[in-house]
């Protein structure tokens, strides 16, 4: 890991430490969690939101007044719209990524689950999804939380990361595979 890409994960394990200690103290993991997926839902949709946390043309007051306007829209627990105020006056709002990583990372823990990162060709139906965690369930010996992304490239099949362990069953791995083999024969 270069210098830099340690130190900034440095700063984001620090503050989802901090966070985290303080939401379990009262007792508020559940909606720490919430705050967590709603948080990290809103990166991945506004390219406004992200353009904000890492473009250093925005002064801190305007990151900060910024950050506590989306922090009490959303309705964010007081623990962690404060958090992020503080980061903001601290122009650390680049770190948040990494943070609600690590932050999902230790609530997860704590509630004795594991995220599984499922990509699809198509979007799974809540059935698909009950029965895939059920069966990584019993493969993993926690409850199972599912990251669900679709990517229409994969043609067919799934691709599942757990933890250090990664399954690819689409068609387009089994298409490389099969392109691979017959390039060795020619």
């Amino acid at each position: 890991m270069s210098e830099p890409a340690s130190i900034s994960s440095g700063i984001a394990e620090r503050y989802a430490s901090a966070i985290f200690s303080l939401a379990q103290d009262e007792g508020g993991l559940d909606k720490l969690q919430q705050d967590a997926d709603a948080l990290d839902a809103a990166l991945r949709e506004s390219e406004d939101f992200r353009a904000l946390i890492h473009s250093p043309i925005y002064s801190r007051d305007e990151q900060q007044n910024a950050i506590g306007a989306i922090a009490d829209k959303m309705g964010l627990g007081r623990i962690f719209a404060n958090t992020l105020r503080l980061m903001a006056s601290k122009r650390r709002l680049f770190v948040v990524p990494a943070m609600l990583a690590i932050l999902r990372d230790m609530i997860a823990d704590a509630k004795g689950e594991i995220t599984a990162d499922v990509t699809a060709a198509q979007a799974l139906s809540d059935e698909q999804k009950a029965a895939l965690a059920e069966t990584l369930k019993k493969s993993v010996g926690k409850d199972v939380k599912i990251n669900m992304s679709v990517d229409d490239r994969l043609i067919g099949g799934l691709i599942v990361k757990v933890g250090s362990k990664m399954i690819d069953t689409s068609i387009r791995a089994k298409l490389n595979a099969l392109q691979n083999r017959m390039k060795e024969v020619g």
